[in-house]
């Protein structure tokens, strides 16, 4: 008799993840993986070993090695639990990260159970991170900042090839809502990628590939189930029920009115439009890379009579990529900012620079557009 339907289910998705993160490394001529450093304790880190008779033979320190950042919720605990039962069988080393942000009464403690749980399935190295989550951008971009900022170190100090993450359908279909009511264009539409770098854009030596979704076509009740039927503890983030905070109210407010206005299959909509936007907008993105270069002039300043040709959408991309390669933070970057500069090509009349996040200006002088930190 087979596993439970959920548990194949979520296995299935992170099989699948893992062999596109062997036919990556293969195909990008990856660096090859780093041994790890000895596992010893340092300040703010919990470390687990994986103690214990092991179903597997022990893999050797230089077999590539994908971690999965677990909160201790239903999701993460679920895609821990199928990336410690799938990542053996291809001769993948399994570790498990959780991130202390420190914003409740007993954090550190429940960063250590979530520890022993990670231990208990044999993945392995296993650590808790704790982190000091600022203020710039709300509390919750500050919390995903600072978490990705944690990850990132773990998995460049560890050697990791990848790090899974458990977002589900229902985390994308809130995205793509949240988008929505930001304005903020097509790209916000296309939600969460399977892979990519991070929330800011992509980084170097592979780190564009670095972060894995596997579950985005999964619901969150299905990985719940596979907990359920595993016997394995989650934990429930009381912030999760919080409505202080946008996608909580989202979450247990939006989208069941939304479902009781249009009926069931919201959710399905969502991801599926989400998945639509991205096409287009990688589309759109390598239409904007290509035309930067004819946009330019023998110096490298941008001409406003030839980007005023382009199309808007494209034109948009070329001043974004310039903007963030001003050195504006991409995630601080908003439609509303790119529009007033879009207005220095289409609407000029003669206003002066435009202030953007980063102290990134951008003026026009004589016919060219200067994009430049103040």
């Amino acid at each position: 008799m087979g596993p439970h339907p959920a548990v194949a289910a979520i296995r299935l998705a992170v099989r699948r993840a893992l062999h596109d993160v062997l036919t990556d490394l293969t195909e990008l001529n990856s660096r090859p993986v780093t041994t790890p450093a000895p596992r010893v304790g340092r300040p703010g880190r919990t470390v687990g070993s994986s103690a214990g008779a092991a179903p597997h033979d022990p893999l050797p320190d230089t077999a590539p090695l994908v971690l999965v950042a677990c909160s201790g919720g239903a999701d993460s605990m679920a895609l821990a639990s199928a990336l410690a039962f799938e990542a053996p069988k291809l001769g993948i080393r399994a570790g498990g990260i959780t991130v202390d942000h420190g914003l409740q009464d007993g954090s550190a403690l429940r960063a250590a159970e979530v520890v022993s749980r990670m231990t208990a399935l044999r993945l392995d190295p296993v650590e808790s991170v704790a982190v000091r989550v600022g203020r710039e951008g709300g509390p919750e971009a500050a919390a995903r900042d600072a978490r990705y900022a944690a990850l990132d170190e773990a998995a460049d100090r560890l050697g990791a090839v990848a790090v899974l993450l458990g977002h589900t359908r229902d985390d994308q279909a809130e995205t793509v809502l949240l988008g929505l009511a930001r304005g903020s264009g097509i790209r916000s539409l296309s939600g969460m990628a399977e892979v990519s770098g991070g929330p800011g854009e992509p980084g170097a030596r592979g780190r564009s590939h670095r972060y894995r979704r596997p579950f985005l076509q999964v619901d969150r009740q299905t990985a719940r189930k596979a907990c359920m039927v595993q016997s394995l503890a989650v934990w429930d983030d009381p912030h999760n029920i919080d409505p202080a905070y946008t996608r909580s109210r989202l979450r247990h407010e939006g989208l069941p009115a939304l479902e009781k206005a249009l009926g069931k299959g919201v959710v399905e909509a969502l991801a599926r439009t989400a998945q639509l936007s991205r096409d287009d907008a990688d589309a759109l993105d390598a239409w904007a890379a290509e035309a930067e270069s004819g946009v330019r002039d023998e110096d490298g300043r941008l001409e406003c009579a030839k980007l005023y040709a382009l199309p808007p959408a494209v034109r948009r991309r070329v001043l974004r990529r310039a903007v963030v390669a001003a050195g504006s933070p991409a995630g601080s970057l908003f439609a509303r900012h790119i529009e007033e500069v879009d207005r220095l090509i289409t609407g000029w009349r003669g206003q002066g620079a435009i202030n953007l996040p980063g102290r990134v200006e951008a003026q026009r002088q004589g016919g060219r557009l200067v994009i430049r930190q103040g």
